[in-house]
């Protein structure tokens, strides 16, 4: 075993972060590449290739956080890198259509439990003093990824075709799960623990103002955050968009590194995730009275992506604060990953009818009572924490 410091070891788990958010990256990257293979199967069929990922982490997040507490986090994570860097060299022979899609619902499996494990480890291993900085660069990884993609991701294309992106993830996955099996500390022996009745379980959790409210508040942020940089770009005029796509990412990243790990040291992080959401607010407005004017939108959606930024790491950084032990951190890690799919899957096609059926009122409108809700929810759950209830 290679002896590391924490925050090196933090650094590493945050790799594979990257690598599983590359795991949704690449199929965006290569979406009109595969539309030459893949386009019989409609569009539906070819955005099942995207998705199929996250289905698995909606149906299966909270399972994924049971079962990571009874195998141990090192196990599971280290396997979870050599799943995603076998299946990903699969990917790269282009299969039909019915294996790729059985290959990354298998990719699914390896992305849920790297986002469980993740965060538990690092709030293991971070130094307490430097856990709000640990727990927001986690937070990180989806943005700095899809980031270096933009980057790097045409040259290697450029070189190989689809196939050469496919293979330098693998050798991105198998890389790390090798350093991560060398250095990570070994898990403690195995207490045998019966999973249950999974309904019963998913019910506990949820149950638990504790467990849940990491989650319940990420959900709101999922919701809201990938539908903007989803929808607003298109929507601003042609001049902007470049640089609201560009930014909007960058900012938030930015701001969640600095300002958020700065406010971390000052405030409980439960605290800090509903002042996001109230600093998203005029976002919003702003958004809705600018609409259509290049400068307005551009501000607006560089405000609400510092804002909603801010959620995004104080969100992580809620686990270790709500949980101590490392069992209930991976319970909610796991309840994170459910409900944060599950905005995922239904932010953009909420907004996007909506922004049809009743402009971009109607979307502001939805967008401010989401952030409302994110901040009640809070509130809500800490009042049932005072109460008593686990």
């Amino acid at each position: 075993m290679i002896k590391l410091p924490p925050m090196v070891l933090v650094l590493l788990l945050w790799a594979a972060g990257l690598g599983a958010a590359a795991q949704f990256g690449k199929i965006s990257v290569l979406y009109e590449d595969l539309r030459a293979l893949y386009g019989g199967a409609g569009e539906a069929g070819l955005g099942l290739v995207v998705s199929v990922v996250g289905m698995v982490g909606l149906i299966f997040g909270t399972t994924a956080g049971l079962l990571v507490a009874r195998i141990g986090p090192k196990r599971a994570i280290v396997g979870a890198m050599i799943l995603g860097a076998a299946v990903s060299a699969v990917e790269a022979l282009l299969p039909a259509y019915p294996l790729m899609i059985l290959v990354r619902v298998m990719e699914g499996v390896s992305h849920l439990a790297i986002v469980v494990v993740g965060p538990v480890m690092i709030a293991a291993l971070a130094p307490e003093a430097k856990r709000p900085l640990a727990m927001t660069l986690w937070s990180s990884f989806f943005g700095v990824t899809y980031a270096v993609l933009a980057l790097v991701a045409p040259g290697i294309i450029a070189m190989g075709g689809a196939p050469a992106l496919f293979l330098a993830h693998a050798g991105w996955m198998a890389a790390v799960a090798v350093l991560l099996a060398l250095a990570l500390p070994e898990d403690p022996p195995r207490v045998v623990r019966r999973l249950g009745n999974l309904l019963a379980e998913h019910l506990a959790i949820y149950a638990s103002p504790r467990l849940a409210a990491p989650a319940m508040g990420f959900c709101f942020y999922t919701f809201l955050y990938v539908a903007c940089l989803t929808l607003l770009p298109p929507a601003a005029p042609d001049g902007v968009r470049a640089a609201m796509a560009t930014g909007m990412p960058l900012i938030s990243i930015a701001v969640s590194l600095t300002l958020g790990v700065w406010l971390l040291g000052r405030m409980s992080a439960v605290a800090l995730v509903q002042a996001g959401y109230l600093a998203a607010l005029p976002g919003f407005i702003l958004l809705w009275a600018a609409w259509g004017q290049g400068p307005g939108m551009v501000l607006a959606g560089l405000w609400l992506a510092a804002a909603l930024g801010i959620v995004q790491g104080a969100s992580f950084a809620s686990i270790p604060e709500l949980n101590t032990a490392p069992e209930d951190r991976a319970r909610a890690a796991g309840a994170i990953a459910q409900l944060g799919n599950l905005g995922t899957t239904t932010g953009t096609p909420v907004l996007a009818a909506l922004l049809v059926q009743g402009g971009p009122g109607a979307l502001a409108l939805v967008a401010v009572l989401g952030c409302l809700a994110g901040v009640l929810i809070h509130y809500w759950q800490r009042r049932r924490r005072q109460g008593g209830q686990v």
